[in-house]
C-alpha cells in the first residue's frame, strides 16, 4: 500500500476539490459538472453552497441555467434530490433507476399499492407529466380517477420514483417560491437517460471532487453498491494511499493533495451540503461522529460553519432576509483570530443573503 495520509492531509485535499480552500474562477455550471452535481432537497440550498465556492457569483446566473434547461433538480445519488448538469442527468441518470426502484419498494407506498399492476401505473403518469408539470397531490387525483381504491399519495410517489423526472422552476429559483411539480426528464430535456450508463466514470468522477476515498466512501455519496468491482477495473488508473485507519484510500494520480497545513479560511455551507454527507468516515470535516443536521425548509437561511477546515459551529439567518441577523453558534470557544475572521466572512455572507442586514452575533463559546 501506498504513502500514508493522515487526517488532516485528507480534510485539506477535500476542501481544495470543493473549491473551500480558495474561491475558484468558475462558472457555476462549470463548479457543479466539477462537484458532480449538489445536494438539492432544500432548493435554494445550491445558491449559497456555489456563492461560498466561487470567486463571482450572482443567483440570477443559476436561475438562468435552471430555466434555460442547462442543470436540472432531480432524484439521483442516494435517492435524494441534486442539482445536476443537464447533461450528466442524461448519462448518469440510468444508474439510478434500481435504487429508486428498491427504495420505492421498501416504502410504505409500495405497500399501499399491493396488488396494483405498476407498470401501467407508472405509464399512465409518464403520459401525465409529459403532458404538463405537475405536483403530486396533482398527480395523484388524476390516477386516482383510474384507481379510485389506491391511496392518491401512494400512486403519486410511485411514479415519481419509478420515472426520471426532474422537479421544475419556479421551485429552485432564488427569491421565488412554488411548490414541487414534476415532468419526466424526457419532456424536459428531449430525451431519456442512456439506459445502460458504466459506473466507471461516475467513480472518477466522485474521486476528483472528494478523494482519496474508500470504495465504501464512493458508495455512501451514490447509494449504488457492489463498487468493488468497478475500483479494481479502475485499479491500474489510480493511486493507492493508506489512510489514518491504516485502510487503502484510491485517488486520482494527478489529483491536489495540498500539504496538511495549508491555512483553511472559515466558510459558511448550506444545509445538506454534500461535503458533509459524502463519506462513511466522516472524521477528515466532521469531529467527534457530529450528526448532520437536516431541517425541513426551502434552504438557504441557515447551515454550517467550517473553521479551519472543520465543521465547528451552526449559522442561522434570523428575523428573514430583510431585516436579518446572522446568528453564529460555535460548538467551542474561537480565539479572537477566529472569531474576527469568522465575523468577516459573515459579512460577506450577510451581503449575499441578506442584503442590508448586519447584525452578527457569535452565541455560545468565544
Amino acid at each position: 500500500m501506498g504513502t500514508e495520509l493522515g487526517r488532516q492531509a485528507l480534510n485539506r485535499a477535500l476542501l481544495e476539490r470543493q473549491l473551500l480552500l480558495r474561491r475558484a474562477d468558475m462558472t457555476p455550471l462549470q463548479a457543479i459538472e466539477h462537484l458532480a452535481g449538489m445536494q438539492s432537497q432544500a432548493p435554494n440550498a445550491p445558491y449559497v453552497g456555489l456563492w461560498t465556492r466561487l470567486a463571482e457569483f450572482r443567483p440570477a446566473e443559476l436561475a438562468r441555467l435552471m430555466t434555460d434547461r442547462a442543470v436540472v433538480r432531480t432524484h439521483l445519488m442516494r435517492n435524494t434530490v441534486h442539482l445536476v448538469t443537464a447533461d450528466d442527468c442524461l448519462a448518469a441518470g440510468g444508474l439510478f433507476r434500481d435504487l429508486h426502484a428498491r427504495r420505492f419498494a421498501g416504502s410504505p407506498f409500495a405497500a399501499a399499492l399491493a396488488g396494483v399492476d405498476l407498470p401501467a401505473l407508472v405509464a399512465a403518469g409518464q403520459a401525465l407529466l409529459a403532458d404538463q408539470p405537475r405536483t403530486r397531490p396533482e398527480l395523484g387525483r388524476l390516477l386516482g380517477e383510474r384507481w379510485p381504491a389506491q391511496n392518491p399519495a401512494s400512486l403519486a410517489y410511485a411514479v415519481t420514483h419509478l420515472t426520471p423526472t426532474v422537479q421544475v422552476p419556479p421551485r429552485g429559483i432564488w427569491g421565488s417560491a412554488g411548490p414541487a411539480a414534476f415532468t419526466t426528464v424526457e419532456a424536459w430535456l428531449g430525451g431519456p437517460p442512456a439506459p445502460s450508463p458504466c459506473p466507471d466514470g461516475l467513480v472518477l468522477r466522485y474521486l476528483a471532487a472528494y478523494g482519496p476515498a474508500t470504495v465504501r466512501d464512493v458508495q455512501a455519496w451514490c447509494g449504488l453498491t457492489r463498487l468493488a468491482e468497478v475500483a479494481e477495473r479502475l485499479r491500474p488508473r489510480l493511486r493507492a494511499f493508506r489512510g489514518p485507519d491504516g485502510g487503502e484510500l484510491l485517488d486520482l494520480p494527478d489529483a491536489s493533495r495540498p500539504e496538511p497545513d495549508t491555512p483553511a479560511p472559515p466558510r459558511f455551507l448550506p444545509e445538506y451540503d454534500n461535503v458533509l454527507l459524502s463519506h462513511a468516515d466522516r472524521s477528515r470535516i466532521i469531529p467527534g461522529r457530529r450528526r448532520v443536521p437536516l431541517p425541513p425548509g426551502l434552504g438557504g437561511t441557515g447551515g454550517t460553519v467550517l473553521i479551519d477546515g472543520l465543521w465547528q459551529a451552526t449559522w442561522r439567518l434570523a428575523g428573514g432576509r430583510g431585516g436579518a441577523a446572522l446568528r453564529i453558534e460555535p460548538f467551542a470557544r474561537l480565539s479572537a483570530g477566529q472569531a474576527a475572521e469568522v465575523t468577516a466572512e459573515g459579512a460577506r455572507l450577510l451581503a449575499f443573503a441578506a442584503p442590508g442586514a448586519g447584525d452578527i452575533q457569535i452565541a455560545g463559546p468565544t
